[in-house]
This record gives C-alpha cells, sequence and structure tokens, in this order.
C-alpha cells in the first residue's frame, strides 16, 4: 500500500519481514487516537451455532509513532467498559453484571505496548499488557498500516486496522451456561478488532 494511498489489489511482490518504508520516517511523533472515527470491536461465539459481535463506545488512546525504527513506538488505551454496546440492552446489562466485567468495580479496561516491531511491508506487530478485572495478561495485535493523509480541517491522520484473539478466561472471564445438546452458550475464544484513525499533536 502507497503511504498516501489505497493499497493496490494487483501489487502481487511480497514485502521483506522487517523491512521499513522510508518515507514512514515523516510520520514521526506523537499521536492522539479519535474516537469518532475509531472503533473497538470483539466477536464472541453464541451457542455454538453463531457470531454475536460488539464493541465499546468510550475510550481515549494515544500513539507514538516512530517511522524510522518502528521498535521505537508505543500504544496506550483507556476503555470504558460501561460503554459496551451489542445490539440488545440485556445482553449489554449481564455484560456489565458480576458474571462478566464487574464495571462498578472494575470500569476500565486498559492497554499499554511494551513492543513493537515491523513485519514488512504494511504489516506491523504491538504487544502490550492488557488489564481486565485487574488481571494483566499479555496481547499481541497484527496491525496493518492503512496511510496517512490531510483532512479537510487540517489535521495529519495516520490510520490502522488492528486483530487479536483471546481466551476471556485468562482475565477471570470464567461465566457460561451448558447447552442441552453439549457445548457452552459463550465462547471462551474472542476475537477483538481495531479500526484506528489518530491525529498528530501540535509540535
Amino acid at each position: 500500500m502507497g503511504l498516501f494511498g489505497s493499497k493496490d489489489k494487483t501489487d502481487t511482490t511480497t514485502a521483506t519481514p522487517g523491512a521499513v518504508n522510508p518515507d514512514l520516517a515523516a510520520l514521526t511523533g506523537d499521536y492522539t487516537i479519535d474516537p469518532s472515527h475509531s472503533t473497538i470491536g470483539f466477536v464472541a461465539r453464541h451457542a455454538m451455532v453463531t457470531n454475536v459481535k460488539g464493541g465499546f463506545q468510550d475510550f481515549t488512546g494515544s500513539l507514538h509513532l516512530d517511522g524510522a525504527d518502528p521498535s521505537q513506538s508505543t500504544a496506550s488505551l483507556d476503555v470504558k467498559m460501561d460503554s459496551i454496546s451489542t445490539g440488545s440492552a440485556d445482553r449489554d446489562g449481564h455484560l456489565k453484571s458480576a458474571d462478566f466485567f464487574k464495571t462498578d468495580e472494575f470500569p476500565t479496561m486498559t492497554f499499554r505496548s511494551t513492543k513493537a516491531e515491523a513485519l514488512g511491508g504494511d504489516d506491523y506487530r504491538i504487544t502490550g499488557d492488557l488489564t481486565i478485572l485487574g488481571t494483566t495478561q499479555q496481547l499481541a495485535i497484527d496491525l496493518e498500516f492503512n496511510g496517512s493523509a490531510k483532512d479537510p480541517f487540517g489535521n495529519e491522520r495516520v490510520g490502522f486496522e488492528g486483530k487479536a484473539e483471546i481466551l476471556r478466561s485468562e482475565w477471570g472471564l470464567t461465566w457460561n451456561a451448558a447447552l442441552e445438546t453439549g457445548g457452552v452458550l459463550v465462547s471462551d475464544k474472542i476475537k477483538l478488532n481495531f479500526d484506528i484513525s489518530a491525529i498528530k499533536n501540535a509540535s
């Protein structure tokens, strides 16, 4: 993908792992995640037969990008757990309850990066500490750089798409219900997805 354009679907070249686009050096700086143009979502298997999708509506975050040396890049994210939304008020209430996120006791989920690496081309991986219910475990997020642009208001923006998988039981999220036909109501494996737009801070 070109730095300021969309991915060329006909490009079949293979990126060299760890290679860095020299133009990325121009993007070096501190950025604030724009929540109105970003999404943090998840997908859980329900009743062994379908997927339930949801997301969080209230979050803040920041990035430090080092285009010349991506290993020096960092990310920080704070998510208000009470903002969880799955399209069902009853289900959202259950997720906020003591069975799941205990939002009264643990109002915030956090991510703090500890490692960043370039995988080649537009692909990166950021690893860090994800804290839920007061429990911290390591999480690796695979990211694709979507490009950069100046918006109509003069903001310098960068965009990333990310994905990861976790086992919710590793964070103490163990509630479940057995099905008469076998299996359980809610999968342990949860897929996470990120669509991030971030604005470069003024110098």
